[in-house]
Formats: C-alpha cells, structure tokens, sequence
C-alpha cells in the first residue's frame, strides 16, 4: 500500500527525518549547554536545573569508570520516578555503558533472571528493595550496590553505598567515550514477560534519539523549547516513560514533573499547583480522574497533550473524559521493541477515537495476513500489523531465534491483530494470542470490552476466553462497577446482547472491587486467565 498517511502532514511538519549521528548523552549536553539556567526536575519542591542534572550525571559516570566500568558494560536501574532515576540513566550512558531498566516491582526469582542475563555487575536500588536483592545477588554478577533513599535512613549493608555519598566521590570529569550511534547499545528494555520469559530488547543510541525526534516532530506545533512542563507519573523504567517523559523532556528543555505512583488525590493537587501542560499516561489514570467527582475544579485544562499508550483506550471513557476536562486525549501505540513509539493520533490533522493514529515520521507499517506473515491484507481487513523504522530495535539480548522470529526482512513483527483504514489510521483489535475462538468465530475481546465500558454502571472490564466443552472456548468478562452501582449480570449480558452479535457476548461475569494491574496501570488480562482457568 502507499503510505496513505504522510498526506495527513503538514508542509511545516516532517514526514520523514534526518536523524542526526548523535549519543543520548550527546542530548542532554546540547541542552545543558543552551538551556542550563532552565529547570530540569521537579520532586516534591525540589528543583534541579539542566546545569546540575549535567554536573551530577557526569559525576556519576566519572565514579563508574573510576570503578572499572567499560563501554558497553550493563549497568542495572531499579528506581521508582526520582531525580537519582535520570542522574543514573545518563550517567551510566555517559560512562559508556549500557542501561538495563528494572521494574521495582519485580519478586527475587523475576530480578534475579534479569541480572543473570544481562550480566549487569552494578546496581542503583531503592533502599527499601535491599532485601528483595540481597535473596538472589549470591547468584549474580553484581558486585557495586548503589542505594538510594527518599527520606529513609541509608542501610548499613556492607555491599551498598548510598548515591549521594557515591557522587561526592567524583574528583575529575569523566573521560569521554567513542561510540556508534547506530551500533552501540544505549539500553536493555526488558519485555513484561507476559508470554514466557522476560526477553531483554537492545536499544541503540541512535533508537533512543530517533524516537524521541519522532516525538518531538509529531508534537512539534504544542512543543516551545524551556517552556513545558511533563507530569511524569508513568514510570521511567518503563519505555514509554523513558522516551515520552524523560528523554523528550530533556531534549525540549522542559521541566519534568516526577512522582512516584499515580496517586489520584496526589496528582490532581500537582495538576493544580503545577500546571503541567503535558501528561502521557494509561487508560486505568484517565479512569480515575474521570471518576473523581471534582476533577474539573482542578485545572486540567492547562494540559495540552494527554498522550495515552500501553493499553487501548475505550471509546466512551475518551469521550467522557474529554467532556468533563477540556483536556484532549491523543491515543497512539508503541511497544518496547521499537523504543517505543510508532503510531498517534495527530494534533493537526483528524483525531479518530478507537484508532492509534497514523505513522510518527519515518516509520513504515502495514497489515499483513495471519497465516503467512507477508502478503499485505486489504484496507479494513484484519491481520498482524508490522513496523519499519531506525526506532525498531536491533534485537533481543542473546536470543538470536527469538530475533530472528520477530525482526524479518527488517520488519518488527508486533504480534498485535489490527486493520487500517483508506487514510492510513490503525486499530488495533487484540494481541494474536488473546484471541478467543468459540464455536469456529474468532472474538477479539476488545470488541467486548468496547461494549461493557458504554454501560453506566461499568468502571473498567477485561474480557478473556474460557474453556467450554462444546464451544471450545466461551467468552467471560470480570467488571468493576463505579461507586454505588449495583447492576447485576443479567443487567450486563442483556445490555451487551443489544449491541454484540450473539457469537460475542459473555456467557459468564464475575464482579471484582478491583483488577490486577501493572505498575504502568495496565490491567493484567493474562493474569485474570490464569486466574480464571
């Protein structure tokens, strides 16, 4: 197909990009140069201009090499969104080595796996997970433990020394690194691990930097250089916060908002006292602030773009959300392979609920037949949507078969089932392996789930496949209700009767008072399966 999409770009707005040969690092220091005085990050009313966050990163990459870390050496982050996050990432960049992201989340046996395959001999650590390190670090590499605290007392632990403690070690600059952009890898993004073992996707500098231009260029019109301010509540370890808080905020010279977790009560008073005029985040956040009967009276409307990613956004919570805020919600889509971004819905061209958007610039994408994964399906028919890029990543970590199953022909194979539209916009329908087929008919639970979140009474839904004996599979759906709703199944499956063929509607609901989610706020089908089967 043609690339339908570029017609949707404006003369002034680039479609495809010259991507400079520049590091991460190399980011950070233009802005630090132009922008210094600028402030970097906010925390809890403590500010960091871009000088400082310059001089502490390079500290900190001074005290790594001073300590033997080489080019290309792996370096681990398990942080939740705080300053000591971003001095880390770019001073480890900055030393040369690579950054591997950890969710702070994660159980011994889970950060255990990471560190054994990275190979990471360095850590920066919350305090309070020390004990979850110290049951699994006898069966890693790690040597230098690096603790941050937030208010805590630093621990006694002999392995650990505390961050603040470890810059005020640095006496000299640090040397400076020859690197290829193209070649030499920035950062190991560890995948969720939802369909096996966790897979680690190498990230380029040049990925990192393309991407975050590809944003800068698709935002470009609702972006001024040292004027923004990003509500960064999504995590940094995640890659979505990575690239579309942390990294487009530095290269803006915007300052970066950063909270911990997403606390409803905490993050409307920061709306209000703060006035952020960009807030990337997920479905589940929108949810909650649109429950929250006060919402408006917090000045939402300073926000310019309320980017959503990592999970699908329900038409009738955008529309809801919209109505009640002023504020715009632009869903688009990326995954961690391509760092991640490739798709939004534009600012300056048509918005289509339900769509992630058309292409950000230089990235190719088509749809492409189940069955044989290359022959290009019809506009408005369903198949695997696969992406071209330089965001697209340079392969999995010492997985060279997985590699070579997801990245053919240099086309990253996303395994999520979507369609495209004549002018190019793409939906998605569900991840291949969510599909449920009962009696023969292939359902897509978003369709469903699509359907439930119309229902007044219906906060948030997950839709799954269960066994059923002469279905194969049946469909059942797990809801929370809002506050003080009491609609009971048959209120529900009647409702979706009304608007579902038959094949579709859930035979079986459960109600919960919550669903698992990720530490992003994506809900955990995979889990409500497991749970279920």
């Amino acid at each position: 197909m043609e690339k339908v999409w570029q017609n949707h770009y404006p003369d002034h707005l680039n479609s495809e990009l010259v991507i400079p040969n520049i590091t991460a690092v190399d980011m950070l220091h233009q802005t630090v140069k132009k922008y210094g005085d600028y402030k970097a990050m906010h925390f809890y009313g403590r500010e960091f201009t871009y000088k400082e966050l310059g001089q502490q990163a390079g500290a900190f990459a001074s005290k790594l090499q001073d300590e033997g870390l080489n080019k290309g050496d792996r370096a681990a982050i398990m942080l939740p969104n705080c300053p000591h996050y971003v001095i880390s990432y770019y001073g480890i960049l900055q030393a040369g080595g690579t950054v591997t992201q950890v969710n702070p989340m994660l159980a011994g046996p889970e950060l255990e796996h990471i560190l054994k395959d990275s190979g990471a001999e360095t850590i920066v650590i919350y305090k309070p997970l020390l004990p979850v390190l110290n049951q699994i670090i006898d069966q890693t590499n790690v040597k230098k433990v690096i603790q941050v605290t937030l208010g805590e007392e630093s621990s006694d632990d002999d392995l650990a020394v505390e961050f603040t403690d470890y810059l005020k070690q640095a006496t000299h600059p640090p040397k400076a690194v020859e690197f290829d952009p193209k070649e030499d890898i920035a950062i190991l993004q560890y995948t969720g691990g939802t369909t096996g073992r966790s897979k680690g996707a190498m990230l380029t500098h040049r990925n990192i930097v393309t991407n975050t231009l590809q944003a800068y260029e698709f935002f470009k019109d609702e972006i001024e250089f040292g004027k923004e301010r990003y509500l960064t509540v999504i995590p940094l370890f995640h890659v979505f916060g990575m690239t579309s808080c942390m990294n487009l905020s530095i290269y803006t010279a915007a300052m970066n908002i950063l909270l911990p977790k997403f606390d409803l009560e905490e993050v409307l008073q920061t709306i209000k006292d703060l006035k952020p005029t960009s807030f990337p985040g997920v479905p589940t956040m929108y949810v909650a602030i649109n429950s929250h009967p006060k919402a408006e009276e917090y000045g939402i409307d300073s926000i310019k773009i309320c980017n959503s990613g990592s999970a699908p956004m329900p038409g009738e919570l955008m529309r809801s959300f919209e109505k009640k805020t002023g504020a715009k919600i632009l869903e688009g889509y990326g995954l961690s392979e391509a760092s991640p971004i490739t798709h939004c819905n534009p600012m300056f061209s048509d918005r289509k609920p339900g769509s992630i958007g058309i292409g950000v610039p230089s990235t190719e994408y088509k749809i492409v037949d189940l069955s044989d994964g290359t022959k290009e399906v019809p506009y408005g028919e369903t198949g695997e949507l696969i992406i071209k890029g330089p965001q697209v990543m340079k392969g999995y970590w010492n997985m060279p078969e997985e590699t070579a199953e997801t990245l053919r022909d240099g086309w990253l194979y996303t395994g999520d089932i979507a369609r495209m539209d004549q002018d190019g916009y793409t939906y998605i329908v569900d991840r291949k392996k969510d599909m449920i087929i009962a009696s023969g008919y292939n359902v897509y639970p978003r369709d469903v789930e699509e359907v439930l979140y119309e229902h007044p009474a219906v906060q948030e839904a997950v839709v799954v496949g269960v066994p059923d004996e002469y279905r194969g599979e049946t469909v059942k759906a797990v809801v929370v209700l809002n506050e003080g709703e009491n609609s009971s199944e048959e209120d529900l499956i009647r409702f979706c009767r009304e608007n579902l063929a038959a094949y579709k509607i859930p035979r079986m609901i459960d109600f919960r008072d919550e669903l698992p989610k990720t530490n992003v706020g994506k809900i955990l089908r995979r889990k409500v399966r497991e749970e279920l089967v």
